[in-house]
C-alpha cells in the first residue's frame, strides 16, 4: 500500500533529514520540470547544498511552507532566481532558502542515477537554458503531440 503525504508535511521532514547529513530520495510531484522529469514517475536524490551554481537543480522554499524543485538560473549575492524546466515564469528566494541540492535523478523508473555533475546532465542543462526563447513552443509540442503519440517514455 502506498501512502501519500502532502508536501506541507513531507518536505519539512525531508529537510530535517538533509540537515542531519542524510541523503533523501524524493518522488517528484508536479509538472514544473517537464519534459525531462515527470510527475509520479521520477525521483530526485537530495543532499545538503554546498556551493550553489547557475544550472543546478535545487529544492527551495519560495514562500513560507511552499517548496519547489527548480533549476537556478541566476545568483546575485544572496538573491537566487529559479525556474522549472517546464515553466516560463521565474521564482525567487534567498540562498538561505535553498534547502537541498540535487545529486541526480532516477528517471523513467530506472534504478540507476543520472548524476547532475555528469556530462549528460550538463549538456542537457546548457541546451535547455539556451532554448529558453523557444521553450513555450517546445513544451506545447511535447504536451499536445508527443505525449499523445508516444506517451510518457
Amino acid at each position: 500500500m502506498k501512502k501519500v503525504f502532502p508536501n506541507e508535511q513531507l518536505i519539512p521532514e525531508v529537510i530535517s533529514l538533509i540537515e542531519q547529513g542524510h541523503t533523501v530520495t524524493l518522488p517528484l510531484r508536479g509538472f514544473s520540470m517537464r519534459p525531462f522529469l515527470e510527475d509520479n514517475r521520477d525521483k530526485a536524490l537530495l543532499t545538503k547544498p554546498d556551493r550553489l551554481k547557475v544550472g543546478d537543480p535545487v529544492l527551495a522554499e519560495v514562500r513560507p511552507k511552499f517548496y519547489v524543485l527548480h533549476r537556478i538560473i541566476a545568483i546575485d549575492g544572496e538573491h537566487v532566481v529559479l525556474r522549472g524546466d517546464g515553466n516560463l515564469a521565474c521564482e525567487h528566494c534567498l540562498q538561505k532558502d535553498v534547502k537541498a541540492a540535487v545529486i541526480g535523478f532516477y528517471r523513467k523508473k530506472h534504478n540507476y542515477l543520472d548524476r547532475t555533475d555528469g556530462l549528460k546532465w550538463r549538456l542537457y542543462s546548457r541546451l535547455w537554458l539556451f532554448l529558453f526563447p523557444v521553450r513555450r513552443y517546445l513544451l506545447a509540442f511535447y504536451r499536445r503531440v508527443w505525449i499523445k503519440c508516444f506517451g510518457l517514455i
